[in-house]
């Protein structure tokens, strides 16, 4: 019998397993599909702190710090690079957001660089057009390879013990007496002291069943990777309100992003090929991104795909161990932006299984708070990384 249950097989589930592991106790992941092969695996990869809320921000530093050791920590290499993150203007309206952005992130304690012109901007990356008006630079910034990330934390889990299983959805979690008894599979019911529950858009139905609510607006981003090309740029870059974003990977290919996009499907039946963009939609994607990156209209194209987005009403996650169930811990609904925070996030719903204080403040993360009215409306810098 495993003291935990992990749902899902993300960063934040694998580094949960991992860090329970690690303390010597007895896990089983529960993947639906495979490691990595939702969020995890088709988002950008930034590694960030610019850009996030002030209440996402001390775990972005907490595991920006993680990063930069954590090739040593997991005995597996995640591709981890620290070149760097623009935030780019490209007219007026946008430099006021960007302008505003350094000012409140620079009073929180960030060293975030304000880039007043289009040669203050190609100075530091000089692949980037004339359209860019002005930026802001956080050199701490930089990004990772996700897959490789997200496989060293379930390879690293499986080393100190957890047993990891792929392609075995849980159907529901079983509850006894207000506590948490197990979960039920198609090969039966796994007995388990404690849950986490870390399985993206799939959380809201696990937890609807239990009579909990997390409201989740599930959209679309579509990505689109180049073949191999000679070194572009070394930062992350995005755009003021969030429409596109992209970096080079370690290998040399370009991986840029669409915004957050409407999507209309279901989230529990969803394939590749159903989520993958069209011609007429990369067309716009190179379109979008070339305006900043002229390079990126005529590279050759590797591979294209989409991935869905588990989006909260204030673009936050839940980080919790609701009071209504004991056994319950959710690490879900991060909206696009928390293949960064997952280090920190494996450690924090390890505190919150073994019922001990968390390492960080989570009042801004609780799940009461949609029901008690705190949740806000996000902020279009919130996404991407």
């Amino acid at each position: 019998m495993p003291d935990v249950v992990v749902i899902g097989g993300g960063i934040t589930g694998a580094a949960a397993a991992f860090s329970l592991a690690q303390e010597g106790q007895t896990v089983t992941l529960f993947e639906k599909h495979g490691i990595a092969a939702m969020a995890s695996g088709w988002t950008l990869g930034g590694v960030r702190q610019s850009g996030r809320d002030v209440a996402e921000l001390p775990l972005a530093r907490a595991a920006v710090a993680m990063w930069a050791t954590l090739d040593e920590r997991l005995g597996f290499d995640v591709r981890y690079r620290r070149g760097g993150n623009l935030r780019l203007a490209r007219d007026e309206g946008e430099v006021a957001i960007i302008r505003a952005l350094v000012d409140r992130q620079r009073a929180e304690g960030l060293d975030l660089e304000y880039l007043a012109t289009n040669a203050a901007v190609r100075e530091h990356a000089p692949a980037i057009s004339e359209h860019v008006i002005a930026a802001s630079l956080c050199v701490s910034d930089g990004h990772a390879d996700p897959i490789a990330a997200t496989q060293a934390y379930a390879r690293a889990a499986r080393r100190k013990g957890a047993v990891i299983r792929e392609g075995l959805a849980v159907d529901a979690l079983r509850i006894e007496q207000g506590r948490v008894a197990g979960v039920d599979t198609r090969e039966g019911f796994v007995p388990a002291a404690c849950v986490i529950l870390a399985a993206g858009v799939n959380t809201p139905a696990l937890l609807w069943d239990l009579g909990l609510d997390l409201p989740l607006r599930v959209t679309i981003v579509h990505v689109l990777q180049t073949e191999r090309l000679s070194p572009v740029i070394a930062q992350v870059f995005g755009v003021a309100n969030a429409d596109c974003a992209g970096r080079q990977e370690a290998d040399g290919r370009l991986r840029v992003t669409s915004g957050s996009l409407p999507f209309n499907g279901d989230p529990a039946r969803w394939s590749e090929a159903a989520l993958a963009p069209t011609t007429s939609d990369i067309r716009r994607l190179r379109a979008l991104v070339g305006k900043v990156l002229p390079v990126i209209e005529d590279a050759p194209r590797h591979r294209a795909w989409g991935g869905l987005i588990d989006l909260t009403p204030d673009a936050l996650p839940v980080l919790d161990a609701p009071d209504e169930i004991a056994g319950l811990v959710i690490g879900a609904g991060f909206s696009g932006h928390g293949f960064c925070l997952g280090p920190v996030s494996g450690e924090i719903l390890a505190d919150l299984a073994l019922v001990r204080d968390p390492r960080h403040d989570l009042s801004a993360f609780r799940l009461a708070r949609f029901a008690d009215g705190g949740a806000q409306k996000p902020a279009a810098l919130s996404l991407h990384g």
